[in-house]
């Protein structure tokens, strides 16, 4: 993207982002990815960085593991390997080892089933492969504290055997000596030592001359001689000799090794950038759950729809102070392409427009923004900014002299792929003729189809935007009431100044904002109240539009918990009538059981009466029952004409009736909770529960109820 002026990220404090992500990177080469930050205008590389934010700020705030570790600045020993001849030490091949095992976690993470949900991020290690080969290699050389094994050649093992020996046989001839002379009460304090990592004895000076042996030096004192016994001279020297060969033995391992993997440079250098990439996809989305932000939807055009978007730095200081941060809603398309903002000074003008500037040099480096996820926003191949006071004494240029050659740079090189940002434009000369050329300036701009925004105070780029195509009106909202701004931007109209509200409420005498006012022409006077007027009226339609769309949402609640109510009571309805239903079938089925069960008794019967008509009608009774409900009525009135129930315990030979079916039986038989009644010529198994025990009246006064009735 091409950027105008050279200090245009400075402007819009994208220096200050910047530096609020390198906070979150751990590697030198994301703090160098950060340093070299660069925006992009091919669609297809821009969405690749922006989801790839978006897919680890998801494993972030999903809280999934991924291997964030690293291994520190590697670039000195991975080029230091590709030398001929050249040796690392085993301390920089321990770095390089934690290297791979970080690659290796990073490669083991990515499966098949990761990589398909984070496409985005996998492609970082899409071309890529992990060797094992690197890491078996240093792991047969070094242990895990970077020091050469033994078993790495068998020169080494040897000559650390005998080291180790002589090593002995010298501690124990060194305390032989030790031990005669703090008997003969030649040492000192501190009875040995060490110089040139050779062993000696610390020696009263008195009697320096009486031991045989090399001399290493004195204390400060000189009371102190450091003196090499004579018997471990030769030992030392042996030790010494056997140090050296450990250490070129050593050496030259490591230069082996080193020269082994020289061929895996480039694949290193590879590991190192995979680890550096990650940590810089990590830096933006940190910055991006520190700002809210989201992936916007993202097109190849010139154009622009902002839902609810923030200015990241204001946001941020705002929530440290705990207070609200008012968004910008804003859209640019074919038909608006250029917005005038208007309005009292410090409204809020110039910070909406850094607001929109600065996310869209964000968007384009590959952040994410604090918008709405619906947002849409383009791509612009130029940036153009003029903000402030840029006069310069330098070249002897007034302030609007500066102004117009920053005006003329636009004119001669913006183009419809260019985002323009400017600050009361006209600004620095006469209102009418600085306003003249304001709206020359504009016009050109919008015929070349350039998309930006303009903030100003005159009068006449208000009414123009009214009328010309392409251009369009925008005010910040101002209480007039409490004289504080909104910092709210209303598209649609043009804002007042509020000059003579502001002067009065501040307490100008009144005279002097009379004569102030007759000095002002008529008609702009009235155009400016009826500017004051109709932003206040809409202020308050705004707010009435709220109100209502409050209502709304609570009518909407309200509906939406009125159908789960009706929801459930159908439900239940619908639960009770299964019920009910389930019920009346128990109820045939029972039916059915107990008319099979008598259907069997009858054919027992059958076989066995010798009368068969009685048993055909119980079969036609059963079969075919007219009016059951009558006939059991009236069967229930004549037993219960005829027979008086008694309340006693039923038992065999006893009358009983049936409280079902009204009918009296004999008991033949009981069996357990049953009982076998004999009814007409039928027995029956009955539950004793359904019977009790009757008995015939009287007929004497069977015969006066005949008389009665």
């Amino acid at each position: 993207m091409k950027v105008y002026p050279e200090n245009a990220f400075i402007q819009l404090e994208f220096d200050k982002v910047k530096t609020l992500l390198d906070q979150h990177c751990s590697t030198s080469f994301a703090k160098h990815r950060v340093g070299r930050l660069r925006l992009h205008t091919k669609l297809e590389h821009l969405l690749m960085e922006l989801r790839q934010a978006y897919e680890y700020k998801l494993i972030i705030e999903q809280a999934l593991y991924f291997p964030s570790e690293h291994a520190g600045d590697l670039s000195k020993e991975i080029k230091l390997l590709s030398i001929t001849g050249s040796m690392l030490t085993g301390e920089q091949w321990l770095d390089i080892r934690k290297l791979l095992t970080v690659t290796e976690n990073i490669f083991r993470w990515f499966n098949n089933e990761r990589r398909l949900a984070f496409p985005n991020m996998a492609l970082v290690i899409k071309d890529a492969y992990y060797e094992k080969l690197i890491a078996q290699m240093i792991d047969e050389v070094l242990d895990e504290n970077g020091q050469v094994k033994d078993s790495a050649s068998q020169d080494l093992a040897r000559i650390r055997q005998s080291l180790y020996r002589k090593r002995q046989e010298l501690r124990r001839t060194f305390e032989k000596v030790v031990a005669k002379l703090s008997k003969a009460g030649y040492t000192a304090d501190i009875s040995e030592s060490f110089s040139n990592g050779r062993r000696v004895i610390a020696i009263l000076s008195e009697y320096k001359r009486q031991i045989k042996g090399v001399f290493h030096g004195e204390s400060d004192s000189r009371r102190t001689t450091f003196m090499e016994p004579e018997e471990t001279t030769e030992l030392n020297n042996q030790v010494y000799e056997l140090e050296n060969d450990e250490l070129k033995e050593v050496q030259k391992i490591l230069r082996a090794l080193t020269s082994s993997l020289s061929v895996y440079a480039p694949l290193l250098e590879s590991y190192y950038r995979i680890i550096g990439l990650f940590d810089f996809i990590r830096a933006k989305a940190m910055l991006a759950i520190d700002m809210q932000a989201s992936l916007p939807v993202v097109i190849d055009k010139t154009q622009m729809r902002l839902i609810d978007a923030y200015h990241p730095l204001l946001l941020l200081y705002n929530k440290k102070s705990q207070k609200r941060t008012i968004p910008v809603n804003l859209s640019f398309d074919d038909k608006n392409r250029i917005l005038i903002i208007s309005g009292p000074n410090a409204g809020g003008k110039t910070v909406t427009m850094k607001t929109v500037g600065l996310l869209q040099i964000m968007l384009q480096s590959g952040l994410l923004v604090p918008v709405h996820p619906d947002s849409q926003m383009g791509i612009f191949k130029q940036l153009f900014i003029h903000m402030g006071d840029t006069q310069s004494i330098e070249f002897e240029l007034s302030t609007y002299s500066s102004h117009l050659l920053h005006m003329k740079h636009f004119i001669e090189n913006a183009n419809g792929r260019t985002l323009f940002f400017i600050d009361e434009l006209g600004g620095g000369s006469d209102p009418n003729l600085g306003g003249a050329f304001a709206e020359v300036i504009l016009e050109q701009l919008a015929k070349i189809h350039a998309i930006g925004i303009v903030t100003t105070h005159y009068l006449n780029l208000k009414i123009m935007a009214g009328k010309t195509v392409g251009i369009f009106n925008g005010a910040m909202a101002f209480d007039e009431r409490r004289l504080q701004p909104l910092y709210q931007l209303l598209v649609g109209k043009p804002g007042s100044s509020y000059t003579f509200s502001i002067a009065e409420r501040i307490g100008l005498p009144p005279a002097l904002i009379e004569r102030a006012r007759s000095l002002v022409d008529e008609n702009q006077f009235k155009l400016d109240q009826l500017l004051n007027s109709t932003e206040q009226g809409l202020q308050e339609l705004e707010k009435e539009k709220r109100q209502l769309h409050k209502l709304m949402r609570e009518n909407d609640k309200l509906k939406a918990d009125m159908q789960r109510v009706l929801n459930k009571e159908t439900h239940k309805q619908q639960v009770e009538l299964l019920k009910h239903q389930n019920q009346i079938s128990e109820e045939k089925v029972k039916y059915l059981k107990d008319t099979e069960r008598k259907l069997r008794q009858l054919m027992i019967s059958w076989r066995k009466a010798e009368q068969k008509d009685a048993v055909i009608k119980e079969f036609a009774a059963i079969l075919f029952p007219k009016n059951e409900k009558v006939v059991t009525g009236k069967m229930a009135r004549k037993i219960k004409s005829n027979f008086d129930e008694l309340d006693t315990p039923i038992e065999v030979g006893m009358q009983v009736k049936s409280k079902k079916n009204h009918q009296v039986g004999e008991v033949i038989e009981i069996r357990g909770k049953r009982a076998v009644v004999k009814i007409g010529v039928l027995p029956m198994q009955v539950d004793l529960s359904d019977l009790v025990a009757v008995k015939a009246k009287p007929k004497e006064d069977e015969n006066k109820k005949e008389k009665e009735r």
